[in-house]
């Protein structure tokens, strides 16, 4: 976790006196367990959570002991000992480090998701009012970076919008598949511990049972879990590469908000950079490259081995913390976000009326041309137009071919910017339930 892109909320769910916490909160509910079956006595289940509840835990001890046992959950219980004294032979009964270890990291996050689902929240909520403020702002749409035909600002907000919609579904449903416990013992027999203490544990602990596991809750929920934190990283760039494209000077549609202050190069001092948008690109990738080894993990030998511990050790705080920063900065950006309509309206017009050509097209087939004289007709008007040659319409007017079908009021109707915009109210209950 780099301090520059880290928030304290999420940073708080990987910090290891909260993972220490949540080790002895499966621990001793496990206990409880144990005590209402008969296993141990109810007086030591009493003990346990009365010593070791509110207790700091020692790093710094927990650290020392690992050195020499090599094994960081009996380093954990070792020092859990000292605070909670002889009843401690009763902590772990029948369980093996997995059970603590997966059902700890499920809960570290499925915490990381109800935090990156109120952030795709506040991103929805900014994209949804300045999505309405542009609703009708017209701009030029793109296909292969070059003009197309028109569109609204408000359409391409509302394009972000039903996709961060998605990307909320996807991550509950992610939330939900990780959101399992196991406290099944060494290969996942419940050989040594009584099922019904899995049941308690998950309860307590907010998850479900996990319904077989080996001596590991099977990785594929966790591959699942990362790839769509990744696919969701992909939104974000696909958003804030568009920003950035928006904001060059050939283009200047939309910029980032320029704060009091603020520098854009340290040689240069006109420049106002996209910079968040930038950062937000290279935070995606990040975010994205630890679907890979989620989708590795999934493989491991029989019951168990841990070739997936070390990369989990930094991909469950690192993803999330990136992913986490990234959406705040996003909504911020959103929010802020600098809107030029009369620049749209500029681009608009930089072609001459070529973004109607599809109009006159359609017109001239309903005139009856074939498709294909039309295209011709269209085509050799607009080439001349590209080459800085002459003005559309004007030249479609005097085009002998045109003129058998279609009337110059015919020809001018065609370049009604409405006849593209009909349909955003359409598009707009769909994406939103309202217009």
């Amino acid at each position: 976790m780099i301090p520059r892109y880290t928030r304290p909320e999420m940073a708080a769910i990987w910090e290891p006196q909260t993972r220490f916490k949540i080790w002895f909160e499966i621990e001793a509910h496990a206990a409880d367990a144990l005590a209402e079956l008969g296993v141990i006595p109810k007086e030591a289940a009493k003990t346990i959570w009365a010593k070791g509840k509110g207790a700091t835990f020692d790093v710094a001890r927990i650290d020392e002991i690992e050195r020499e046992t090599k094994h960081d959950v009996i380093a954990f219980l070792t020092h859990l000992a000292e605070i909670v004294g002889p009843e401690a032979r009763f902590v772990h009964q029948g369980m093996t480090s997995s059970d603590v270890l997966d059902t700890c990291l499920n809960v570290q996050l499925t915490r990381a998701a109800d935090l990156l689902l109120a952030d795709i929240d506040k991103v929805l909520v900014a994209l949804k009012k300045r999505a309405f403020e542009h609703k009708m702002t017209p701009t030029i749409g793109r296909s292969h970076g070059i003009h197309a035909e028109p569109v609204t600002f408000g359409l391409k907000l509302a394009y972000a919008y039903a996709e961060f919609s998605r990307a909320r579904a996807r991550l509950a449903a992610a939330r939900k598949e990780v959101a399992t416990c196991a406290i099944s013992g060494a290969v996942g027999t419940f050989a040594q511990i009584d099922p019904r203490v899995e049941e308690h544990v998950a309860k307590a602990m907010g998850l479900e049972p996990e319904p077989i596991s080996t001596q590991v809750i099977p990785r594929d929920r966790h591959a699942m879990y990362f790839a769509t934190l990744a696919v969701i990283a992909s939104s974000i760039e696909r958003l804030a590469v568009e920003i950035r494209h928006l904001q060059r000077s050939e283009v200047l549609e939309a910029e980032e908000f320029f704060s009091e202050g603020q520098k854009g190069s340290s040689a240069m001092p006109h420049k106002r950079n996209p910079v968040l948008s930038e950062n937000l690109s290279g935070l995606s990738r990040m975010v994205r490259a630890y679907a890979v080894p989620a989708l590795e993990n999934v493989v491991l030998w029989h019951e168990r081995d841990i070739s997936h511990s070390s990369a989990e050790r930094m991909m469950g705080p690192d993803a999330t913390v990136t992913l986490d920063f990234a959406l705040v900065r996003l909504a911020g950006l959103i929010e802020k976000l600098l809107v030029y309509p009369q620049n749209m309206q500029k681009n608009l017009d930089r072609l001459g009326g070529l973004v109607h050509s599809q109009r006159v097209l359609i017109a001239l087939t309903q005139k009856g041309a074939s498709r294909e004289d039309a295209y011709k007709f269209v085509q050799r008007n607009a080439m001349p137009v590209w080459r800085g040659e002459g003005d559309f319409l004007t030249l479609l007017k005097k085009d002998p071919d045109v003129k058998k079908y279609l009337t110059a009021p015919e020809i001018e109707e065609q370049f009604d910017l409405g006849y593209h915009l009909k349909h955003v109210d359409t598009i707009f209950r769909r994406v939103f339930g309202e217009a």
